[in-house]
């Protein structure tokens, strides 16, 4: 498809991690990759300037929420996603397909699509596969997400079943009406491989969705209450599946220890509120361990977050002012915590591709995980 292209740069030779060019209509993506989520068309409390200087190279939007509030037909009139963000790189868009899942109980499903109720004034709102590209097509994302439905238990067989032999009816759907739109529109489809916990059923779902020639693949239902050890088996056996000389992107996941896990099985593009969201709520991931900057510990500490971290955070406060910000509730708090943990994200991101070329991911990790992973209460 005009303007999308991937190449590996390299490979490593002790597993299947690997460094690759994602090359889309506005601008390339260097993978392994994080993208930050901009639900509502705006990473909460970061301008696009700073997400730019975190290392954010590519966004993710929401078609479910956008659809809501504004609309995809004001989206379209004010320019496409990609004026509203002010963001001139790539953007991704999930179909809606994962509130399908997080929103059960608003949402009822049948064969043809999803009926949700509104979760602003409780209407009616409608979600098909059609539906969910035409709405991608006008809120003029880089790359949509098929429509799929995540079952909502992945250890139950019967209903994991059912749901991934919907997903690949609604995939066949969704690249229909994605060809009848065009295909030189600058946007691409992916295609996400359903299968819960079960090796079987991921293996066929990764047949299903990969007869469909696109431009890159997704695994939608990991880490949604198999547990830890579960979505890692899941992972492993599966990204090797994915096509070779295609981008492999797993939504909805993002840790440190999931990418190096995720990484090592070939993995490309990570997703996830996690940064952001833990900002919001004081928890800092830094080079020492995760830090509860409302901790009383850190009143009068005048040392910096992070020795680690060039982020603005670490580099012009002291941990006793952050921590000052958030028990006043002043916004300030939460900003430049989002940016020191999507720079330390990124940064991670960034180290890993180094270790890969040099095929020594695995030391990488040794080095950096069990400090990481660390809660830190107080410090030496």
């Amino acid at each position: 498809m005009s303007g999308f292209a991937f190449r590996v740069v390299a490979a490593s030779a002790s597993s299947a991690a690997r460094v690759g060019r994602f090359d889309t209509p506005h601008g390339p993506v260097e993978t392994p990759a994080f993208m930050p989520v901009g639900t509502r068309a705006t990473v909460k409390g970061v301008l696009p300037r700073d997400l730019r200087e975190a290392g954010a190279r590519m966004i993710l939007a929401n078609t479910y929420h956008l659809h809501l509030r504004p609309g995809e037909d004001v989206v379209a009139a004010l320019g496409s996603l990609h004026a509203m963000m002010a963001w001139d790189g790539p953007i991704l868009t999930d179909s809606g397909g994962y509130q399908v899942f997080s929103m059960s109980d608003l949402a009822q499903i049948d064969e043809d699509g999803v009926t949700f109720r509104s979760v602003v004034d409780g209407s009616r709102v409608r979600l098909t596969p059609e539906r969910a590209v035409e709405i991608q097509a006008k809120l003029g994302a880089d790359v949509q997400m098929a429509f799929d439905h995540c079952p909502p238990d992945p250890l139950d067989r019967a209903g994991v079943e059912a749901a991934t032999a919907r997903t690949h009816r609604w995939l066949e759907r969704a690249v229909r009406r994605h060809n009848e739109l065009g295909t030189d529109r600058g946007q691409c489809l992916f295609g996400i491989v359903q299968g819960g916990a079960f090796e079987d059923l991921r293996r066929a779902s990764v047949d299903a969705v990969c007869s469909h020639d696109l431009v890159g693949y997704a695994m939608g239902g990991v880490s949604v209450g198999e547990g830890r050890d579960a979505a890692r088996a899941t992972v492993a056996t599966t990204a090797p599946l994915l096509p070779l000389d295609r981008p492999r992107y797993l939504m909805g996941v993002g840790t440190p220890e999931d990418f190096f896990d995720a990484v090592a099985s070939g993995i490309d593009l990570f997703d996830c509120v996690t940064p952001t969201r833990n900002a919001r709520n004081a928890t800092a991931y830094t080079s020492r361990g995760r830090m509860n900057l409302r901790n009383l510990v850190w009143r009068t500490d005048a040392t910096t977050l992070d020795p680690a971290c060039d982020c603005i955070a670490c580099t012009q406060y002291s941990l006793g002012t952050l921590r000052h910000l958030f028990t006043t509730d002043e916004m300030l708090g939460p900003m430049l915590l989002s940016l020191h943990n999507l720079r330390t994200f990124h940064r991670l991101l960034e180290r890993m591709r180094a270790a890969i070329t040099e095929d020594r991911l695995a030391d990488l990790r040794s080095e950096l995980l069990p400090a990481m992973q660390r809660r830190v209460s107080a410090l030496p």
